[in-house]
């Protein structure tokens, strides 16, 4: 089993950054290909990055260049920089596998999160 804590949102302005951690405790086999997720209120839960073990990274074409995702595996943690925030932007943002059937097989239930709010 896997264990994720997300940490790092706050409210801050357009144009700011932040940088959001995600914890990970448990089978180091488990955590492979990571993603950032994010649910913004009335919307399904989306892809926004992911990263494999080698450091491959695909985008979701709204954040393409202004956010980047990171890991460092010697302490299971995957981390998510954010530059040129945009109201859009707002969501709670999960960490957890890029693969359903690798969530169901390690159990990597989904965390609490972490709010990211971009206001005016």
């Amino acid at each position: 089993q896997v264990h994720l804590v997300e940490s790092g949102g706050a409210l801050v302005q357009p144009g700011d950054s932040l940088r959001l951690s995600c914890a990970a405790s448990g089978s180091t086999m488990c955590f492979s290909v990571m993603a950032w997720y994010r649910q913004a209120p009335g919307k399904e839960r989306e892809v926004v990055a992911s990263i494999t073990k080698e450091g491959g990274t695909l985008y979701t074409p709204s954040v393409e260049g202004r956010f980047t995702i990171s890991r460092d595996d010697a302490i299971m943690t995957l981390y998510l920089q954010m530059n040129n925030l945009k109201p859009e932007d707002s969501a709670v943002y999960y960490c957890n596998a890029d693969s359903a059937a690798v969530r169901a097989m390690c159990e990597m239930e989904w965390g609490q999160g972490t709010q990211v709010t971009v206001g005016s």
